[in-house]
């Protein structure tokens, strides 16, 4: 890849076009149209929700999403701030600031909003969500918990955090439920924090002593 300038943002949210990628992520197979993401969006696309696609040269690479805290699957409050779900380059497309470029159009969409928050991982054996990838893109860390999975890896805690990007001078921090977090997250099957419908308990997490 040459030129960023070569790239486009495309919102999704109401695109028959590219449907199918509001219920999937930019590789591997086919989601199916599950009940539960399809509730959410039901629920989340005419409160603000959006889904964008980054296409370079007519080759999708990146993705982002997001929404009003009110309507986000992360149970992150607070006045005025829009929660990013997820954003997602491709390895391949590194290198390029790509990550800063869907960053830019979301804040620059969402001019209304006092800051910005979304989570953050260290110690989790998935590449996403990672805190250093999130510092790398403005966010800062404002609290922290240290959690197991139930069901993979018991021995190998990891930390969650709440990042924060205030653009407001008088923007107020958020705040998040952190028993609700321990539920995991049911809208997406490919999120690191997923809870399948396979596993009844309600919690998918389990807190521990420390940082990771």
């Amino acid at each position: 890849m040459q030129s960023s300038s070569e790239a486009h943002i495309l919102d999704i949210t109401r695109s028959s076009k590219y449907e199918t990628y509001l219920h999937r992520c930019l590789t591997g197979p086919l989601s199916k149209r599950y009940r539960k993401r399809l509730a959410f969006l039901d629920t989340a696309i005419p409160c603000g929700f959006h889904k964008k696609l980054l296409i370079y040269k007519s080759e999708i690479i990146g993705t982002i999403e997001y929404s009003p805290s009110e309507i986000s699957y992360y149970p992150i409050k607070g006045k005025d701030i829009v929660v990013m779900n997820c954003i997602w380059v491709l390895r391949k497309a590194k290198g390029h600031n790509f990550g800063r470029m869907l960053i830019k159009d979301m804040l620059e969409r969402e001019k209304e909003a006092s800051g910005f928050s979304t989570i953050g991982l260290t110690g989790h054996w998935s590449p996403w969500f990672r805190k250093e990838q999130m510092e790398h893109l403005g966010f800062k860390s404002l609290d922290s918990m240290s959690v197991v999975h139930m069901t993979k890896h018991r021995d190998r805690p990891f930390s969650i955090h709440l990042m924060w990007m205030p653009i407001a001078e008088d923007a107020v921090p958020p705040s998040w439920d952190q028993g609700r977090l321990l539920e995991g997250i049911t809208a997406c099957i490919a999120h690191p924090l997923y809870h399948p419908q396979s596993y009844k308990p309600q919690c998918i997490f389990q807190e521990t002593r420390g940082q990771i």
